[in-house]
């Protein structure tokens, strides 16, 4: 199998400026280079430039994936919008989290590398970035549920112990975007779950709330404010978010990892027992299914009499497996209309007298052989 390595940037806050994209398409002539996008997959090379330059300078989110396991995502996040110590509390655990410093920027970097590759690869990568991206204007507005995320990695790498309480009271609601951060990265799906079940005592205002909000503050705030969103400064409805947003309950209770990690066994069974009924359930119906195709099938074949004998001799003449199969299915109607009828010992003497007529059919006498 080849190597398949997929890059995705995404300019948020501003669009790509000419000069930007001329210098992006001096690095590559074949990625799909757009106003605020660049994106492109390698089969044997691989991108010409650091991915942090490249945040450093054009970008605010990015995305790799390969197709030996290796998953990355990066987020540009303005200082003024995010207290440092914050992100480093929730992700400091996890080693492939890092934090570094960008002129007044943020750069969280986040990387999972698999022990195991994934042998089922299907994934090209397309689509993956939209789905994400999301996530950092969410971050940006006061929403740290994607760091709980970061955390439940720390806790599947072993580095941390069972009575480490949670970051938060709770992961719920789970979005698409965490939702697909979490299969992107390939956290646990039961203890997301699990995680999920409760949520945080913080969530985006109502409209009145946000109305109000907006509404209290004073007129140069708003005046300058429509002056940034004339300028094409897309951080402006975030920072409006973060100002409406009601304040996460950071003393709410915290369940240990060990709770979790027990709830999601629970559920994880609870799955395991509901798909074992389910498949039993469907076993059952094919089975009844079968049993009133048979039924009708020796209907039919009594309505033949002799005649069905006959067809038994036709198909096996064929001296092919399916007029094989065609005639065992057939001997084995008639073995069920002779033990419903008493006459066994007559069907016996016909069998034996086929296995005689047709010896030299191996394939056709292991059929016959399994009748008995």
């Amino acid at each position: 199998m080849s190597e398949y390595q997929y890059y995705a940037f995404q300019a948020v806050d501003r669009p790509l400026s000419k000069g930007d994209r001329a210098a992006l398409r001096a690095i590559s002539t074949r990625a799909e280079i757009t106003a605020t996008t660049f994106e492109n997959h390698y089969e044997w090379g691989d991108l010409k430039g650091d991915p942090k330059a490249f945040m450093d300078r054009w970008f605010d989110v990015h995305l790799y994936l390969a197709n030996w396991g290796t998953r990355r995502l990066m987020l540009r996040l303005p200082k003024r919008l995010i207290d440092r110590a914050t992100l480093a509390r929730f992700v400091g655990a996890y080693d492939g989290a890092t934090l570094h410093a960008s002129g007044d920027t943020l750069i969280l970097d986040i990387t999972h590398d698999p022990e195991e590759p994934d042998d089922e690869w299907l994934d090209d990568g397309s689509g993956r970035l939209g789905e994400l991206a999301p996530l950092r204007a969410d971050l940006l507005a006061g929403d740290l549920r994607m760091l709980y995320l970061v955390w439940l990695m720390a806790a599947e790498a072993g580095a941390l112990t069972d009575d480490t309480p949670e970051p938060l009271p709770g992961l719920r609601p789970l979005t698409g975007a965490l939702a697909a951060f979490a299969q992107f990265f390939g956290i646990d799906a039961d203890l997301v779950a699990a995680a999920a079940e409760r949520k945080p005592a913080a969530s985006d205002a109502a409209p009145k709330a946000a109305r109000a909000a907006v509404e209290a503050l004073p007129e140069a705030e708003k005046t300058a404010l429509l002056l940034r969103v004339l300028d094409g400064d897309g951080l402006v409805g975030t920072e409006l978010r973060r100002l409406a947003r009601v304040p996460a309950d950071e003393d709410g209770p915290r369940r240990t990892l060990g709770t979790l990690r027990a709830r999601a066994a629970a559920i994880r069974a609870a799955r395991a027992k509901a798909e074992a009924e389910r498949r039993e359930a469907e076993r059952q119906r094919q089975a009844k299914e079968a049993e009133k195709a048979r039924r009708a099938r020796v209907a039919a074949v009594m309505e033949w009499g002799e005649r069905a004998w006959q067809e038994v001799e036709d198909e096996a003449e064929r001296r092919n497996a399916s007029g094989y199969d065609r005639a065992a299915q057939l001997l084995g109607d008639l073995k069920s209309i002779a033990e419903d009828a008493g006459t066994s010992d007559a069907f016996r003497k016909r069998i034996a007298g086929i296995r005689e007529r047709h010896a030299r059919k191996p394939r056709f006498i292991e059929r016959l052989d399994a009748l008995r």
